[in-house]
C-alpha cells in the first residue's frame, strides 16, 4: 500500500502543499511505496522563518546543555536502531546490517560534536598586548544553514552535517534525497523527543526548486553537500555567488594498490568487501584494483574470481546476502551501461553482472558482482564514477606506476595501499595525491573526531566534513579590543595601532 510522506518544519509534520510529489521505490521488488511532496519555494521559505526563530532560542543555551539534549537523541536512535535500519533498507535497498552501520557512523559523529563542542567553541585571550588593552576572539553559531545529501548514505551524512552545526548553536534544515526521505524524518522526530526545540532542525523534501530556494535564500548562511561532482560544482558556485559558505563533495574513483608483497587473501578480501558492499554505492568504494606486476595480477584476479562465485545477492532483510539492490532503474540501467561499454571499449570482461535475478523479487533492481581485468586508462569504466559493483582491474607494471594512476586521476577521493613493506607505505601515504589514504585499509572513512573529505574534483571548499573542520565551518570568528582607562588622558591619536 503506497502512503504519504511529509515535511519537517517547527517540530511537527507538515503536509505538502505544492502538488507535486515524486514516488518512493521499494528497491527489493521494484514497486512504489511511498509518495514524496515535493516542497515550493514558499514551503522551504516557511522552513527557513521555523529556523530563524528556533536558532535563537538554540544558540541562546550553553555549549553543555545544547551536548546533553543531543547525547539523549543519541540514545533514542540507539533504542530504534533496528527500526531506523529496517526503515532504511526498505528504501535505499542496502542490508539490514549495513543500514546499522549507515545509522552508527552518524551517530558518532553527533557524539563526538556534543562533547566536544565546549572546548572546539572556547576563543582566545590574550592580555597587554598594548598598554592597558587586552584581545579575545568569540565563535559564533552562523545562525540558519542547511544540508543536502545523498541517497547512499541516508543517515549517515545528515547526522555529519547536522551534528556539528547543531553542537554549535545553529538550525539546521536537511534536504534529503527524494530516493529515500523517510530515515532523516525519522530522525528529525527524534531530536524533538529528546529536547530540541521546535524549527532547529527541519526536513524539507524536494528537487531542484528547493535546492535553489536555499542557495538564493540570504537568511541560509551555509550549505553542505554530499553527490555527483557536476552537481557539487555548481551548488558550490552557486552558495560563493550569494555569499554563504558551502562544503561539496562530489564523485570518486578510489583506488586499491596491491604491492607483490602484500597478503593475497588478504588483499582479494578487502577489494571484495569494498567493492560489492552495498552494491558499489559508496562514495568510499574501492572501484579500481591495481596490482604491481603481471604475476601478483594474475594471482590477484584468479582470487577474486573464485570469492565472486560465493557471493550472495537478495532481498535487504535476508540476513545472509551480502548486498542487496541497487536504488533506481535509472541506476540499474546506467551501470548496466557502463557494463557494456567497458566490454566494448576492450576490457577483459570476466563476470558479467547484467540480467541477475532473485526469486520472489523479480521486479527488483538488480545488479550482480561484475569483474574487468586489463582496463586501460583510456577506458569510460576507468575515468568515470560508476557506482555500482563493478570492479577494474588496472595492471601496473611496477609501484611509480601505481602511484602515478592514483595520482592522476581527476578524483581524489580516498586510495588504498596493500603490503607488508613499511618504507613502501609511508612513501604511498606522503605522496599520493588523494585526501584519504589507507594503508592495509580498504575504505579509509576516518573516525568523528578526524575530518572526511577528498581532493580535486572529488571535493570543493576549504573545509571538510565533521571533526574539527566542522566547528570551523559552521562558526564564525569574533574578535574583540578592549581598553580599560588607568584614569590617564593621552588625546586623540591619528598613527595606526601597532603591536609595538
Amino acid at each position: 500500500m503506497v502512503h504519504d510522506l511529509y515535511h519537517y518544519i517547527g517540530g511537527a509534520r507538515v503536509d505538502g502543499t505544492s502538488g507535486r510529489f515524486g514516488d518512493v521505490y521499494n528497491p527489493c521488488t521494484g514497486e512504489v511505496q511511498a509518495r514524496l511532496p515535493l516542497a515550493s519555494r514558499d514551503e522551504v521559505r516557511e522552513a527557513i522563518a521555523n529556523a530563524e526563530k528556533g536558532q535563537a532560542e538554540w544558540a541562546a543555551m550553553n555549549p553543555q546543555r545544547r551536548g546533553r539534549i543531543l547525547l539523549k537523541f543519541v540514545d533514542l536512535a540507539n533504542e530504534h536502531m533496528d527500526e531506523l535500519a529496517e526503515l532504511l533498507s526498505s528504501e535505499h535497498g542496502k542490508t539490514f546490517a549495513d543500514s546499522k552501520g549507515d545509522v552508527q557512523r552518524g551517530l558518532e559523529v553527533v557524539e563526538f560534536s556534543a562533547g566536544a563542542a565546549p572546548h572546539l567553541l572556547k576563543g582566545e585571550f590574550s592580555d597587554s598586548v598594548g598598554t592597558g588593552i587586552d584581545v579575545h576572539s568569540l565563535r559564533k553559531p552562523l545562525g540558519v544553514v542547511a544540508g543536502i545529501s545523498p541517497f547512499n548514505f541516508p543517515a549517515m551524512i545528515p547526522l555529519w552535517q547536522a551534528g556539528p552545526a547543531l553542537a554549535a548553536g545553529n538550525a539546521f534544515i536537511c534536504k534529503p534525497s527524494e530516493r529515500d526521505p523517510s530515515v532523516p524524518l525519522r530522525l528529525a522526530e527524534l531530536l524533538t523527543e529528546a529536547g530540541l526545540p521546535d524549527g532547529v532542525f527541519n526536513v524539507v523534501n524536494g528537487d531542484k526548486e528547493a535546492v535553489d530556494a536555499l542557495i538564493e535564500d540570504p537568511r541560509v548562511k551555509a550549505i553542505g553537500f554530499v553527490g555527483s561532482t557536476p552537481i557539487a560544482q555548481a551548488i558550490y558556485a552557486g552558495a560563493a555567488a550569494h555569499g554563504k559558505r558551502a562544503q561539496c563533495f562530489g564523485g570518486a574513483k578510489n583506488h586499491m594498490v596491491i604491492l607483490a608483497d602484500a597478503d593475497l587473501d588478504m588483499a582479494a578480501d578487502a577489494l571484495i568487501g569494498a567493492g560489492y558492499g552495498s552494491a558499489g554505492e559508496r562514495c568510499m568504494a574501492i572501484s579500481v584494483a591495481v596490482p604491481v606486476g603481471e604475476e601478483t595480477a594474475d594471482a590477484l584476479v584468479a582470487k577474486l574470481q573464485e570469492r565472486i562465485k560465493g557471493l550472495r545477492v537478495g532481498a535487504s532483510m535476508d540476513k545472509d546476502v551480502d548486498f542487496g539492490p541497487v536504488v533506481a532503474a535509472s541506476a540499474k540501467e546506467r551501470i548496466e551501461g557502463y557494463i557494456a561499454k567497458g566490454a566494448e571499449e576492450g576490457a577483459e570482461l570476466l563476470v558479467d553482472g547484467r540480467g541477475h535475478t532473485v526469486d520472489g523479487y523479480e521486479g527488483g533492481f538488480w545488479v550482480g558482482p561484475t569483474l574487468f581485468d586489463r582496463v586501460t586508462q583510456e577506458m569510460s569504466i576507468y575515468r568515470e564514477e560508476i557506482f555500482g559493483p563493478v570492479l577494474s582491474v588496472v595492471r601496473a607494471a611496477d609501484y611509480d606506476e601505481a602511484l602515478r594512476l592514483c595520482s592522476e586521476h581527476e578524483f581524489g577521493n580516498g586510495v588504498a595501499i596493500f603490503t607488508r613493506d613499511g618504507d613502501a607505505a609511508r612513501d604511498f601515504a606522503s605522496r599520493v595525491e588523494v585526501g584519504m589514504v589507507g594503508v592495509n585499509v580498504p575504505i579509509p572513512v576516518p573516525i568523528a573526531y578526524y575530518t572526511f573529505g577528498g581532493w580535486k574534483a572529488s571535493g570543493f571548499g576549504d573545509l571538510n566534513q565533521h571533526g574539527p573542520d566542522a566547528f570551523r565551518f559552521f562558526t564564525k570568528t569574533k574578535t574583540v579590543t578592549s581598553r580599560w582607562p588607568s584614569g590617564v588622558r593621552q588625546g586623540a591619536s591619528f598613527v595606526m595601532p601597532a603591536g609595538s
